[in-house]
């Protein structure tokens, strides 16, 4: 079980690349935020409700899972849809994610990332 202070605020980061969870990690919480890490989207649900972040950064290929359809599962359950997600990949744009109405992630960041560019996005979604 996780210690949670009400001020830090909580980032949930899926991505099945170590290095990138690695760097998120790293540049996230040197500006603040508490981070916790999955290499893969099968326990999305259990750490959401155990952590209760205030964003998630999903990776769209999660190995043998599809992040925009863990996306659209968060956007449609009631427990988690207010939880801002923001999907970060290196084979897709903004403008695929569109397509899918039901369950659009709430921001966007394409791989490789800009240190300014996950900064902005990031705090733009846990303030709104």
């Amino acid at each position: 079980m996780f210690l949670i202070q009400d001020n830090v605020r909580r980032i949930l980061a899926v991505d099945d690349n170590k290095d990138i969870l690695e760097l998120l990690q790293y540049i996230l919480e040197d500006y603040g935020y508490k981070v916790l890490t999955l290499a893969d989207g099968h326990n999305l649900f259990e750490k959401i409700n155990e952590y209760r972040p205030d964003l998630i950064l999903l990776d769209i290929m999660l190995g043998d899972m599809d992040g925009r359809e863990l996306c659209k599962e968060v956007k449609q359950k009631t427990e988690t849809n207010n939880i801002p997600v923001i999907l970060i990949s290196a084979s897709h744009d903004a403008g695929d994610l569109t397509r899918h109405e039901n369950g659009k992630p709430d921001g966007f960041i394409p791989k490789p990332f800009d240190i300014n560019t996950l900064l902005n996005t990031v705090q733009r979604q846990i303030a709104a």
